[in-house]
């Protein structure tokens, strides 16, 4: 479940209160990197949410190799700041919070993701659906537990935050 906000000249805030459990979040595309079938994203009631309301990824399907993406559609660009609150709830190969960005397909962007059943950050460039590992760091990513995952991308830098905490992830693209 996650709530998002993106840094740009004006903050932007994704708004759930307006959006309605049980439905596709409004304003998002639908994609997936991998195999299997695409992620069936809906909104649901969290007491425990920013203003009541999550997004969540509900599919069951245990594809090893399957990223199901939400892509926010108003907001498009290079150079950005992006935080996402996200509990992970549930998932037997996947229990992870992820930030894609600067995509240019489903399979190629850049991602940082927090994973719960790993207990760590992993930062990855994806170029034709395969993911290249370029940074790592061992964190405490506690499962049902709020935790706010952040990147910051300036040209050819990026800089992760997981829980406050500024990680060393830290990577210059040559």
């Amino acid at each position: 479940m996650s709530t998002v906000s993106v840094a740009q000249n004006t903050p932007i805030e994704i708004d759930t209160s307006a959006m309605q459990p049980g439905e596709e979040p409004e304003d998002f595309t639908f994609g997936r990197t991998g195999q299997g079938e695409g992620g069936k994203w809906t909104v649901v009631a969290d007491p425990t949410a920013a203003k009541g309301r999550a997004i969540a990824q509900i599919s069951k399907d245990r594809t090893d190799y399957r990223f199901p993406l939400a892509v926010y559609k108003p907001y498009s660009g290079k150079d950005l700041e992006i935080s996402l609150r996200f509990k992970p709830v549930t998932g037997t190969v996947d229990r992870a919070g992820d930030i894609a960005v600067r995509l240019a397909t489903p399979g190629d962007y850049y991602v940082v993701r927090a994973n719960a059943l790993e207990d760590n950050v992993r930062f990855y460039r994806v170029v034709k659906g395969k993911r290249e590992q370029l940074a790592s760091a061992n964190a405490k990513v506690a499962a049902n537990q709020w935790h706010t995952l952040a990147l910051k991308a300036e040209g050819d830098r990026f800089t992760v935050s997981f829980d406050g905490k500024n990680l060393r992830v830290r990577c210059t693209m040559r």
